[in-house]
């Protein structure tokens, strides 16, 4: 599969709570990073979620934030993946940023180049990238 949006996660599904309109859906990766979505009931009927089932996660880089020192917990935003700064890539007004986390999981983040001097972002640096539930698309194969 080939799509346009920067972050990729394979996994299974490893849990699905349901709700009236929308359900919570995480997917453990293979790496063992949990990613969570929150995607209309119909869609996850549609697309046959239940625990164990083979799934991806897709989150484009322009939906993911940046902290540095900051403490996950107190974050509102349901995935935080805390790791390393691999690379600062820098545009003329934004600058892409990946981030390394747990297993080796890589994301990529597009912020502005502000942002990016701001907050000292370099290789090796550490770093966490977030974002919210309702930006991550999940899939299945056919």
């Amino acid at each position: 599969m080939r799509t346009s949006a920067r972050n990729h996660f394979i996994g299974q599904v490893s849990a699905v709570k349901t709700g009236a309109v929308n359900d919570e859906v995480t997917l453990r990766t293979q790496q063992g990073v949990d990613i969570v979505a929150v995607i209309t009931h119909g869609s996850a009927a549609s697309l046959g979620l239940a625990a164990g089932k083979p799934a991806f996660a897709l989150v484009k880089a322009s939906s993911v934030i940046v902290i540095v020192d900051a403490d996950s917990s107190k974050v509102s935003a349901r995935n935080c993946l805390a790791g390393t700064v691999v690379s600062v890539t820098r545009g003329a007004v934004n600058s892409e940023v990946v981030i390394s986390a747990a297993g080796g999981v890589q994301i990529a983040a597009i912020i502005t180049n502000d942002s990016a001097d701001r907050l000292g972002l370099a290789a090796g640096k550490p770093a966490a990238a977030i974002f919210k539930a309702s930006s991550v698309i999940v899939g299945v194969d056919q």
